[in-house]
């Protein structure tokens, strides 16, 4: 990958590194160079200034550091005993997660059980700080709708199926994205996935995986059907998926082309708020999307016009009466810019009909 990010050069492999040499630089001041064997280079980087360069993870002899740091870089090692790289620049994929047959030995699984050992905290957030990178990255030129939903929703059930045709709806349009977790959430990121095909692929594919109703009391079982379907179907829409190992029970869903992974949930939750901005439909959910509904809906009441984006939530009895959150979400946005903006709807083919309107 070759990129600069307004000063700062981002050098994440070796070929980077010697194109760029081989091409006269001699001064690394800003540059940041990730997870680099550099052991062979020391020569190379004591005829460079690298005064303000970062080495972030690199294999570094002793000697070279000793001299980088003299110098003015700024060095920080791998973390010891971390299975997840704290420097990446990239998002994660399904098969990065998924490492492993057996879902006890995956990166995934490794990762959890990291985070609940003993004091790995400045790791996770030098990690979580590599992922707002990359996903801000990974955004750019994408226009994004989010979809919210709870996480219990069953493979086969009528729920899945619907939350499977939004995505489906929404992903000729815009990048789906969710919180990366089972259920609504796979879902919505299988309908966006297949959005380019027809309805009919989306239904087998919805068949496929309704075998295989959740991920308790197997998960590879579980990830074995998803996988499936992405072999029957190698060429699907962009998706993302942000979930975190603060719900470690919850394995990410293999339908989110670029997943973001975090460790502190606040962060995830924030960001996948933000990045929604053509909007963000809210099926039917308990304590974790009534908390999303209206953490939008407070960015939402201090937005003005220009960047009010759409809220729709579907089901009138949940929102009414099951989690009554619709009459205070509509007291809060009565006489502000966001009134116009915030619907409730009975189904998921009327809340893609007022997302997209809103193109």
């Amino acid at each position: 990958m070759r990129h600069t990010r307004g000063r700062v050069v981002e050098v994440d492999s070796v070929a980077e590194l010697e194109w760029r040499l081989a091409a006269g630089a001699r001064s690394l001041t800003g540059w940041r160079l990730r997870g680099l064997d550099l052991t062979p280079y020391g020569a190379a980087l004591s005829a460079c200034d690298v005064a303000g360069a970062l080495f972030l993870g690199c294999v570094l002899s002793a000697s070279t550091e000793q001299s980088l740091r003299a110098r003015g870089a700024i060095v920080f090692p791998a973390v010891p005993g971390s299975p997840v790289d704290s420097y990446r620049s990239h998002l994660y994929s399904a098969r990065e997660l998924y490492d492993t047959p057996d879902y006890q030995d995956s990166l995934d699984a490794r990762a959890y059980a990291w985070s609940r050992g003993a004091d790995p905290d400045l790791a996770q957030a030098l990690h979580d700080h590599a992922i707002d990178a990359a996903l801000a990255d990974w955004i750019q030129g994408r226009r994004l709708v989010g979809v919210m939903g709870g996480h219990a929703v069953l493979r086969g059930e009528p729920e899945y199926a619907a939350a499977s045709r939004l995505g489906h709806a929404l992903g000729g349009s815009y990048v789906v994205a969710t919180g990366g977790g089972p259920g609504a959430m796979e879902a919505a990121n299988l309908g966006g996935y297949l959005a380019g095909q027809p309805a009919e692929s989306l239904d087998e594919a919805v068949a496929v995986l309704s075998a295989t109703p959740s991920f308790r009391p197997d998960t590879d079982a579980w990830v074995r059907a998803a996988f499936e379907v992405l072999a029957r179907h190698p060429a699907g829409a962009d998706t993302l998926g942000i979930p975190t190992w603060h719900y470690g029970h919850e394995p990410p869903n293999a339908f989110g082309t670029a997943i973001a992974k975090y460790f502190r949930n606040a962060t995830r939750e924030a960001i996948l708020l933000e990045i929604c901005s053509a909007g963000i439909v809210f099926l039917p959910g308990a304590a974790g999307t009534v908390q999303e509904v209206f953490q939008d809906g407070c960015e939402n009441y201090y937005a003005d016009e220009s960047s009010t984006a759409p809220m729709v939530l579907v089901g009138r009895e949940h929102w009414t009466q099951t989690v009554p959150a619709w009459p205070l979400l509509q007291a809060l946005a009565r006489g502000r810019p966001m009134e116009p903006h915030v619907h409730l709807v009975e189904d998921v083919e009327e809340a893609a009909a007022l997302v997209l309107s809103h193109r």
